[in-house]
């Protein structure tokens, strides 16, 4: 299967939006610890690199797993490929956040989990954490949560003949997103998975039909939604709406469904510019950098912390830089291997 520059393109940036959405806070604290003030940037919505992530999330299950449609134990294997592609990194950070919360408490500032919402965290369940807020122990994991549903739904779905996979997910999908709304607040776990961001899911899969059913668009308009896509993104980060549940979803996530439709549909790149696979390459550890970036954004803080803590501007530069180095290492020497690993212990 040809790689999709594009769309590796798109997590790198969608992860490297979310970390910019993160050093800003740390940069926030130290400012306030030298006695000064730290203006974050809203030139754009950061945190819709999530937004961004589920789209193509949607895209990329349709897309990698047209094979399976319609093949005898396709919905075991997908399943089987999701745990071993998701779970060990996960894992891997929870762990790591809980090592560190018993060492120095003061250091992540959270509270101490009881064995429910640890055990819950390990199995992709939304709870409450310590502090009421509806996060797992390692608070990044509220996004898996919803990557998990979503693969229960394609997985079952797959059971299914081959045409109706994106039907009946986006129908349940929908389902929940309406009896929340309808009948909500509804209890745990269905008034979280009820959220209006769950459609993004949805909107990336009709884009991977698409693509998969020969839709292929011209330049100048790839170009075009984008352009619209990421004015949407902007028109996001001033709008108040937009902090609302349907508010983010039609505007950033209206604007991740451009990105994604313009980078999926258009002809395969073969001799992308180097700027061009340097960035797929990030969007490779795209997962990695996402769970990581805030351990090297810490680590680094406690260092500007007691050396330079007005130096918030030095601090941005190296921490994102230390964040990537993280991720791409984490890629290579730990989430390969162990994605590997995981797929021959479950025969995927």
């Amino acid at each position: 299967m040809p790689q999709l520059y594009g769309i590796q393109v798109l997590r790198a940036l969608a992860a490297l939006m979310v970390a910019v959405h993160h050093v800003q806070a740390e940069a926030g604290f130290l400012a306030a610890r030298a006695g000064t003030v730290f203006i974050p940037s809203h030139a754009l919505p950061w945190n819709a690199g999530v937004d961004l992530f589920f789209v193509i999330s949607g895209f990329i299950m349709v897309h990698s797993s047209a094979g399976l449609f319609d093949k005898p134990g396709g919905a075991r294997l997908f399943i089987a490929r999701r745990i071993a592609r998701i779970v060990p990194l996960y894992w891997a950070a929870t762990t790591l956040f809980l090592v560190v919360l018993l060492a120095s408490p003061a250091l992540l500032n959270s509270g101490a989990p009881n064995l429910q919402q640890i055990a819950a965290s390990y199995l992709f369940w939304p709870t409450t954490n310590a502090a009421g807020e509806l996060q797992p122990v390692y608070s990044l994991g509220w996004t898996l949560n919803y990557e998990m549903l979503f693969y229960v739904l394609f997985g079952a779905a797959l059971l299914a003949p081959g045409r109706l996979v994106v039907p009946l997910v986006t129908v349940a999908l929908a389902g929940l997103v309406g009896a929340q709304a309808l009948a909500g607040p509804l209890p745990l776990p269905f008034g979280f998975w009820g959220q209006p961001i769950v459609l993004e899911f949805a909107a990336g899969m009709v884009v991977g039909l698409l693509r998969q059913n020969g839709l292929r668009l011209d330049g100048r308009l790839r170009w075009l939604m984008a352009a619209v896509g990421i004015a949407l993104f902007v028109l996001a980060a001033g709008d108040g709406w937009a902090q609302t549940s349907w508010g983010a979803v039609v505007l950033r996530g209206t604007g991740a469904l451009l990105l994604v439709g313009a980078a999926a549909c258009g002809r395969n790149v073969t001799a992308p510019s180097a700027l061009v696979r340097s960035l797929a390459a990030l969007g490779d550890a795209s997962y990695a950098l996402y769970l990581v970036h805030p351990f090297a954004m810490r680590a680094l803080r406690e260092v500007f912390a007691h050396l330079a803590p007005s130096a918030t501007g030095l601090f941005i530069v190296l921490a994102l830089v230390a964040a990537v180095l993280a991720g791409l290492a984490v890629y290579h020497w730990f989430e390969r291997p162990m994605t590997k690993v995981f797929r021959r212990a479950l025969r995927a």
